[in-house]
């Protein structure tokens, strides 16, 4: 038996232990209590599937995920944003992204810029994890993606924006970082131009790939690749003050799995061979090992994916037009709303052509390594722990930050069948996910079916609130576990990690409300819901800390409230006791007239059977909330709802 075959045993029988498929209840070694205040390490990958590692029913080898596993805890019912700067602002914050800038990911381009919450970045009415630490005495590093905006102050030296405030990690409190600004690496061997601005390390850009710089001539490491790169620039960050007394936050903010998909060998050449099934069989295969991991039920039903889609649906006559009426969310058929866009091409394995099939299958053995080489070196990180003595004093946390991402490898509404079969040219099969040595390399993503592989048993993907697009794996490792405790299967949210880790911290949370702040025009209190903290005027910290439950102290939810979401005018609200979820997605990708979903998700979390004709008080109850919700945080729904894709 290989060793990645028998941590997934283990893994199995521990979890089926857990979930009464035994007679016999798991022993579990927990702590009852932190004996102290630990380290924090939060791992984040970048558009990694529910599915994708080993411990939530993937094929690829993931051993030192699930051995963390294995003798950890996992939350199999988490969310996040739909898209990752969303989420990133969530987890630094601790509270709804609308409030903190990030309404949508980025400034919108449409009718909402410009207003509050809708600034493209972390604003100044945000509290900050990484500052509440630093200020309580702990280390504060990062290294990865930020994606939460990307100017330096404005101090006279090269690269700082005139009239610019910062907003790069060093500004928010990590006092060690190398961070990538924006939302994804044009090459994940970096390559970048001199004087470019897409990276800073602490505060200061910087230009992976030119001269004595990391992957540089005359630099160290000689070859940059980011996976590597930040695992390495992590792990010396926390060497720098090893031995003085104090804990730390260490945030590894891997861009693996995301576009452009390369991994260098041997992961490139790995999983040749492995998914020359197709999507179909892929999938199957990993509902069947997450029920028989104790993932999900027997009975589970499964969505069974989405209809084989050979050509796109066309959109309305008046889409795109200044006289287009837009369904949404807030715009009915019924109130006169008609419009909507042209549908997605989405086709099944067997519609493919061969050499479609020969570059499909390529792109997901390329992810399968990205997924494999991130696992290696969260492996390092943990080692490296062990190594100096502080494994047992540090909270390990494990995720990703949405859901699969299915950015289709042409345009949405497009046949990629051209782009898939040149790349199944002999010459161009060859270099896919390799290192082209430019500033940018090939844009190569696995489209929406692999997306759908990656999201399995749920449905949908990015950018949207079926459950694959905002359910995201999490692992738990308290300082020193050493068994695997019971799946923890109430609904979490980003914003609860960031309340743990402030909890595990004895951080004093600020409290003192704001002075009111009334604008003269609107008449409406501006600090409402406010709080001081450092001299500003920030909202408070909304998530809930889950410390008590992974302490084995809890096992209900942590939730009293409904808790409801919106972004690129998609919504979702899930009612407080976690059975039922009302969800709202534009047309055609939604219903044809744009009425609302309902699920119980407690017994078909799938989202197969939609629930909201027969139970249409409860579905109005739901929306009352929802709508409540997009009130106290600011929220605008567009005047034409659609995804970025």
């Amino acid at each position: 038996m290989t060793r990645t075959a028998a941590a997934l045993l283990a893994a199995g029988l521990l979890l089926q232990a857990c979930n009464g498929s035994d007679d016999t209840p798991a022993v579990a070694a927990r702590p009852t209590a932190l004996a102290k205040r630990p380290n924090i390490l939060f791992i984040m990958a970048d558009d990694l599937g529910y599915s994708d590692v080993g411990a939530f029913g993937g094929e690829i080898s993931t051993p030192n995920l699930d051995a963390l596993a294995a003798a950890g805890r996992l939350l199999t019912n988490h969310h996040t944003g739909t898209v990752c700067a969303i989420t990133r602002s969530m987890l630094i914050s601790g509270t709804d992204h609308h409030l903190v800038g990030e309404g949508t990911m980025g400034a919108p381009s449409d009718e909402r810029r410009g207003l509050p919450g809708y600034e493209g970045y972390l604003n100044d009415r945000s509290l900050s994890l990484a500052q509440l630490l630093k200020d309580a005495g702990y280390h504060t590093y990062m290294a990865g993606k930020w994606h939460l905006g990307s100017n330096i102050p404005a101090t006279g030296v090269a690269g700082s924006v005139p009239g610019s405030s910062g907003q790069t990690p060093d500004q928010w409190g990590f006092e060690q970082s190398y961070a990538l600004l924006g939302g994804a690496a044009t090459n994940h061997f970096a390559h970048e131009t001199a004087g470019s601005k897409n990276y800073t390390e602490n505060g200061a850009y910087v230009q992976p790939g030119q001269p004595g710089q990391p992957g540089g001539t005359g630099g160290s490491p000689a070859i940059f690749y980011s996976t590597d790169f930040y695992t390495q620039r992590l792990i010396s960050y926390i060497d720098k003050n090893k031995g003085d007394g104090k804990p730390f936050l260490a945030y590894a903010a891997y861009t693996s799995p995301h576009w452009p998909l390369q991994v260098p060998e041997p992961w490139l050449s790995k999983y040749k061979g492995k998914y020359d099934d197709g999507y179909e069989a892929i999938r199957a295969a990993r509902i069947a090992k997450q029920k028989q991991l104790g993932l999900i039920p027997q009975d589970f039903a499964a969505f069974e994916g989405e209809p084989d889609a050979t050509a796109s649906t066309p959109a309305t006559t008046n889409n795109g037009s200044a006289s287009a009426k837009y369904i949404s969310a807030v715009h009915t058929v019924a109130d006169g709303y008609s419009d909507y866009g042209a549908g997605r091409v989405n086709k099944k394995w067997a519609s493919l052509t061969a050499l479609e099939k020969k570059s499909q299958a390529r792109y997901m053995e390329i992810y399968a390594g990205m997924v494999e080489n991130l696992d290696y070196n969260i492996g390092l990180l943990i080692q490296h722990l062990k190594d100096i003595g502080e494994y047992d004093n540090t909270l390990i946390v494990f995720q990703s930050d949405n859901g699969a991402e299915g950015w289709p490898i042409a345009s949405a509404t497009t046949d990629p069948r051209a782009t898939d079969e040149a790349n199944a040219a002999d010459a161009v099969y060859a270099t896919l996910g390799t290192d082209n040595g430019l500033t940018s390399a090939k844009r190569l993503q696995y489209g929406l079916r692999w997306a759908e592989v990656s999201a399995t048993p749920f449905r949908q993907s990015k950018g949207h609130f079926g459950e694959g697009g905002f359910g995201a794996p999490l692992i738990v490792h308290l300082p020193g576990q050493t068994k695997a405790e019971a799946q923890y299967a109430q609904f979490t949210h980003i914003t609860d990690l960031t309340a743990t880790f402030l909890d595990v911290a004895q951080v004093t949370l600020p409290t003192t409300p704001a002075p009111a702040l009334i604008n003269s025009t609107t008449g409406v209190d501006q600090n409402k819901g406010k709080v001081v903290y450092d001299n500003r005027y920030v909202y408070p910290v909304t998530g809930k800390t889950l410390l008590q439950v992974l302490l084995g102290n809890k096992t209900d939810t942590v939730r009293t409230a409904a808790f409801g979401e919106e972004s690129y005018g998609r919504a979702q609200i899930t009612s407080a006791d976690g059975k039922w979820k009302a969800l709202w997605t534009e047309p055609p990708v939604g219903p044809l007239d744009g009425h609302w979903q309902l699920y119980d998700v407690s017994k078909d979390r799938g989202e197969n059977i939609d629930l909201s004709a027969s139970n249409a008080a409860q579905l109005k109850a739901l929306t009352d909330q929802w709508n409540s919700y997009m009130t106290n945080v600011g929220g605008v729904e567009p005047l034409r709802p659609q995804g970025y894709y």
